[in-house]
């Protein structure tokens, strides 16, 4: 994608944000356990030992219904399995597929929830898809995102700032520009296993499994 386009493209898709949710409105790669090819971003989000043989990361979307599968399919098994045994270091990076707007939204969400709070609404917003896009429209975006912030602490008012975060969504849109230079990342969910990209098949459990293996854990 071109400079030029792309911000023309982030600065319609951040007005379109502000509109709409303001009030009223592969075969199995054999990667070797070389941790140190991973360099983690300050404003990453992790899970697991920082000392882990293995790095998993994942490029994904909160609008991503192939995310959403994963997560509630696969990602607890590799949680349990792996990550909450200092195996496997779990690294989350935010990326943005249609609707974009939503798809920010729900960035912005997890991240005005707080770090400790991020997974959980990450996990139920993924979740609410189906609630969200009942229809095929996204009128319920906004009564859902509302109800998710409520549970975990946030007001409206507090939910609507955190919506309009100019520099918030900054962030995202820059971040997203260097995973597609950077790491050609064009697709959600896009893995990445010790700095090697992971392109998966059937994408279950079993094929994770073989993979780490492959890095060096059981």
């Amino acid at each position: 994608m071109k400079g030029a386009a792309l911000k023309i493209m982030t600065a319609t898709a951040m007005l379109g944000m502000a509109v709409l949710l303001l009030p009223a409105v592969a075969s199995t790669p054999q990667a070797k356990p070389n941790p140190a090819v991973v360099v983690e971003a300050s404003d990453d989000m992790t899970k697991g030992s920082e000392t882990a043989p293995v790095t998993l990361i994942q490029y994904v979307s909160l609008t991503c219904s192939h995310c959403a599968a994963f997560n509630e399919e696969v990602m607890p098994q590799i949680e349990a399995k792996y990550v909450a045994t200092g195996k496997v270091r779990y690294i989350q990076r935010e990326y943005l597929t249609p609707p974009n707007d939503v798809a920010m939204a729900g960035i912005l969400l997890a991240r005005c929830a707080g770090k400790d709070k991020y997974f959980e609404v990450v996990d139920t917003i993924m979740r609410s898809q189906s609630i969200m896009f009942f229809g095929g429209t996204t009128t319920n975006v906004r009564p859902v995102l509302l109800r998710i912030a409520k549970d975990v602490g946030l007001s409206p008012e507090q939910f609507d700032a955190c919506m309009v975060d100019l520099t918030a969504q900054t962030r995202v849109y820059t971040n997203a520009d260097k995973y597609i230079l950077e790491h050609h990342v064009r697709s959600t969910p896009t893995f990445f296993i010790n700095g090697v990209e992971f392109k998966r098949k059937t994408g279950d459990f079993a094929e994770f499994e073989r993979a780490f293996a492959a890095a060096g854990v059981k």
